[in-house]
């Protein structure tokens, strides 16, 4: 079992920036990938940025491209999310997921994640 809890959301200015945690329970944090979702106001919930177990590879969403840096410290057993030049259109729950994926296509699904977080609120205001 991993219990992933999120911090660092708020409300944030068109062109600022934020930096989201997701701090992980258990001992088998580095042996679990890590992605950040999120789920605007009526939209489905969608792929932003994910990083393999040991942090050689990330991958993202083209919305987010340049943007958002994913990052993570094993040793503290927690995933980041770095977000520059927001847009209102950030505006969105975010959640870290855990799973173990081997395969690229993967990472960007929300079924392929076995453990999720409650979510932190971003709210870009224009």
């Amino acid at each position: 079992q991993v219990q992933l809890v999120e911090s660092g959301g708020g409300l944030v200015q068109a062109g600022g920036s934020l930096r989201l945690s997701c701090v992980a329970s258990g001992r088998a944090f580095s042996t679990y990938a890590m992605g950040w979702f999120r789920q605007g106001p009526g939209k489905e919930r969608e792929f932003v940025r994910a990083i393999t177990y040991n942090g050689g590879n990330t991958f993202y969403a083209d919305s987010v491209k340049g943007r958002f840096t994913i990052s993570r410290d094993n040793a503290k057993n927690t995933v980041y999310l770095q977000m520059d030049s927001l847009k209102p259109d950030d505006t969105a729950i975010y959640y870290c997921a855990a799973g173990r994926i081997i395969t690229t296509q993967a990472f960007m699904r929300p079924s392929s994640y076995d453990y999720w977080g409650q979510g932190t609120q971003v709210t870009v205001s224009s």
